[in-house]
């Protein structure tokens, strides 16, 4: 036996009280290092830039986090504490912005498994909208200068701003003409393909493609527009980036150019998106897609709606959005329906989008065919098909700011809404496929 007649009664006490104060070692050193299951998520660096209504910071994670927010005055603070999360060593502490709306970001570790961002407020009549984007994760945090209700101007009132009814273009001295800048956004690129085709034929390389024939064809017909690309080449940029490029241009569109995908190798057509909740399983499908995520994460950021509406009313920009992927989505089936019949007109619809969150204008996302068909892949490895894709964008770009009707447009706000529709198109290939109904067997 451990305490046999050898001992000593010092030496029996002492390794009893060994035992004893074990269990007590074991609870300081469990308070010292409480996250010891898990490994911390690495805040690794952030990011800033401002737009004409507010400054967006992005920080960039190893890894999804929670995080709770508050509010603190004198001087004015909004600090978020990030749980099971630690400050990449060697990341500055200070951030200086110098904005009239965010003076500094401050990021520290508060404790062994919280890190603290703090966020030095200039205006203290400010609000705040957050929300995490993945692959790569990063937290989004937008900081506005709160609205009085002011109104804002729509398009069709900043032109007449610069232009008196009595005028006409023929008229207006060239510098006095409205410089439309139209942001287009070839998606995915550099490690991110997209969607692949059975042929190997890549959605980025598509994409781009079509988003650089766009451009020269504005270039030669329409001066008066000045094209920017998220991308002119292979690279990869946060899907974040591409509507603060957008921003920070101050422009009148933004378009985001995709090619669509479906287990359904059948499935084939057209479609154009706004942002906007759904409760369409399909819609939700090809979001998640589009946002590299699964389609239940895709159905639990749903939640996320307040957030998304709130940015839309704020600039008045959902209806001219709605109005933007009409005619978009027309002139794409119109045109392509003169050559290709076979290409079914899927519709306007509506999804959660991350690349389209956070623009201050109107904006859209086309869905120009089905890559994952083999026909539909086909036509996109087409130059030709290509080039009357990027004169069918373009020609819905131009309908859009002569502000013609809209032949037809269906889009649910919510479950207690109504659906909006205008009056049906006239044309024959207007007539195929028009219904939801319609639409949803082409993909089955």
């Amino acid at each position: 036996m451990i305490f046999s007649g050898e001992w000593s009664p010092v030496l029996r006490r002492a390794v009893c009280l060994f035992f004893l104060m074990l269990p007590a070692v074991f609870m300081i050193f469990a308070a010292a290092f409480p996250v010891c299951a898990e490994e911390l998520v690495e805040i690794k660096g952030l990011r800033h830039w401002a737009a004409s209504d507010h400054i967006r910071v992005v920080l960039d994670m190893s890894g999804p986090v929670e995080f709770t927010a508050n509010k603190l005055q004198n001087p004015e603070r909004l600090f978020f504490d990030v749980k099971n999360a630690k400050i990449k060593k060697g990341l500055p502490p200070v951030f200086n912005v110098n904005d009239n709306l965010l003076k500094s970001v401050r990021v520290g570790q508060f404790n062994a498994s919280t890190a603290r961002i703090v966020f030095d407020i200039s205006n203290p009549s400010y609000e705040y909208k957050v929300f995490h984007l993945e692959d790569p994760s990063r937290l989004i945090i937008d900081i506005y200068i709160k609205k009085q209700g002011a109104a804002q101007p729509d398009d069709s009132a900043k032109e007449q701003a610069v232009k008196k009814p009595s005028e006409d273009a023929a008229s207006v001295p060239p510098k006095q003409l409205l410089k439309r800048k139209i942001v287009i956004d070839p998606g995915h690129g550099g490690d991110d393909p997209g969607a692949v085709g059975p042929s190997n034929v890549y959605e980025k390389d598509v994409v781009l493609d079509v988003a650089l024939k766009l451009r020269d064809a504005a270039a030669k017909q329409h001066p008066d527009y000045e094209i920017i690309l998220t991308r002119d080449r292979d690279i990869f940029i946060p899907l974040d980036k591409r509507t603060a490029m957008a921003n920070k241009h101050n422009a009148d569109l933004f378009i985001s150019v995709h090619a669509n995908a479906s287990p359904n190798r059948k499935a084939r057509g057209i479609e154009t998106y706004l942002l906007n909740w759904t409760n369409d399983e399909e819609a939700i499908r090809v979001a998640a897609r589009e946002n590299a995520i699964s389609i239940k994460k895709m159905k639990q950021v749903q939640g996320e709606l307040d957030f998304i509406t709130s940015s839309l009313k704020r600039e008045n920009k959902r209806d001219a959005s709605i109005k933007l992927a009409g005619y978009i989505q027309n002139s794409l089936v119109m045109t392509t329906a003169e050559s290709y019949s076979s290409v079914p007109d899927l519709g306007v619809k509506q999804a959660l989008f991350y690349v389209l969150v956070g623009a201050d204008m109107p904006s859209a996302l086309a869905e120009i065919s089905f890559i994952s068909n083999p026909a539909e892949e086909k036509l996109l490895s087409s130059p030709k098909y290509r080039a009357l894709l990027a004169e069918s964008i373009l020609a819905g770009i131009n309908n859009y700011f002569r502000s013609s009707p809209v032949q037809k447009v269906s889009y649910t706000q919510d479950k207690s809404e109504p659906v909006k529709k205008t009056a049906p198109a006239k044309s024959q290939a207007r007539k195929k496929s028009r219904t939801k109904t319609a639409a949803l067997n082409a993909r089955r």
